[in-house]
């Protein structure tokens, strides 16, 4: 690739943010935890395409609900020299890991919309049967 080429594919803090929808503080935080690493022009940063993808996948991970270190893992697993066997295996493994932590998310979200309802409902027939009797009194 010659060096015009990975110009352009090089991105201030600013750009990927923006592109992302995250903070420039949110990127230096994942640079922190090694999961980015821009080379650096003085005090800027310039992120290559590399961490851009990097970044895509840091995000998609926070969304199912991986934290920083678990990314980390994944990552270094796929620059070790495990091959991608050895990837595809754990990363089938977190995620049959994540696929049960969020069923067991969802059975405790269930249950506490039943027990709301159920709470709700003997509310409403509560005020209903003191309604019923304040009109009682009323007209009796």
């Amino acid at each position: 690739m010659s060096e015009t080429d990975s110009r352009k594919q090089s991105y201030a803090i600013g750009e990927l943010a923006e592109e992302f929808g995250v903070t420039s503080r949110a990127l230096r935080l994942y640079e922190e935890e090694g999961l980015l690493d821009p080379r650096r022009e003085g005090t800027r940063r310039i992120y290559s395409e590399r961490d851009r993808v990097r970044l895509r996948l840091v995000l998609r991970g926070k969304r199912l609900g991986w934290s920083l270190s678990e990314i980390r893992e994944s990552f270094d697993l796929y620059d070790s020299s495990l091959g991608e066997e050895a990837q595809l295996e754990q990363m089938l493994a977190k995620l049959a890991e994540r696929r049960a932590n969020l069923h067991e998310q969802r059975q405790d979200i269930d249950h506490a919309l039943e027990d709301l309802e159920t709470i709700a409902a003997n509310c409403q027939s509560a005020l209903a049967e003191i309604r019923a009797g304040k009109r009682r009194v009323r007209h009796g």
